[in-house]
Formats: C-alpha cells, structure tokens, sequence
C-alpha cells in the first residue's frame, strides 16, 4: 500500500495565518481586493488594462435605423429647381413651356411651400400639398392634379 501524501495545511497547523500572509488572510474576498470587477476603475486597473485594454470608453458606433412610414417631404422650390434635370432623365416631359412632372413617380408624399417658383408646373400624382405650395404653383400659371377626396 501507499502512503497517502500529508497536506500542506496539516504542516500549517498551530501556525497561527497557515501561510497566508497576517491573521485574517484568506478570509472571503478581502484578500484579494474584492470579487468580480471590484476595483476595476480603483486599485485593479492596471489589470484590467492588460486583460482588455479597451474595457472602459466607448467604441465604434450603431448604425443608425431606418425609420419606417415616414412620409417624404419636398419643397415647391427644389422641384422647381429640378425640373430641367428630370425633363433630361425622361422623368419629366415637356409641354411648350411646361413642365408635367408626376410626382408619385419621384417618391414623394407632401410638397411644402418654401422656395420660388420661376417654371409652368403641371404637377400629377399630389397626395398632400399645402396651401402656400399650392399658392405658388398657380399664380404662376400652373396647375395641380389632386386626388378627389
């Protein structure tokens, strides 16, 4: 038979720290300066530096969500200002001096009024329009095909 091997502790005994250093060591986390992260921002700092040197600060970003059912706004100007530009892609045409432009084509929900007027607009396919767009668009001389409500 073998002789089982003695613990250490049984050599310890009578030694008053059982070889941990002053009298209350080894005594739940003290010793070891608190569990978990205990520390992280005080005395353990420098540990955590090397384990994740990134640990603390925030990094990278999120991407921000697209937010759904947002109607698309546009104002009375910047169509205006666009209306050559679609005549040449074909998404516009021309009629003489105006312009017949189908705005559900292009995407959009609601023309504001911001903006000057300078070209005829025939504007088609309007869901939404207000009353200062609406003001501009035909005291030049232009006209505005609303759905029947």
């Amino acid at each position: 038979m073998q002789k089982r091997k003695s613990k250490k502790i049984n050599k310890l005994r009578g030694q008053r720290s059982a070889g941990y250093g002053f009298t209350k060591g080894h005594r739940a986390a003290g010793q070891r300066g608190g569990k978990g992260m205990a520390g992280s921002k005080k005395h353990h700092y420098i540990k955590i530096m090397i384990e994740n040197p990134r640990y603390f600060g925030k990094w990278g970003f999120k991407r921000p969500q697209k937010l759904l059912d947002t109607p698309v706004v546009l104002n009375i100007g910047e169509i205006d200002e666009a209306a050559d530009r679609l005549v040449e892609k074909g998404i516009a045409t021309m009629t003489g001096k105006r312009y017949n432009i189908d705005v559900s084509r292009l995407g959009i929900d609601r023309i504001l009024g911001s903006g000057k007027v300078t070209r005829k607009l025939n504007l088609t396919g309007v869901q939404s329009i207000t009353p200062r767009a609406r003001e501009k668009v035909t005291g030049i001389g232009g006209t505005i095909d609303l759905p029947a409500e």
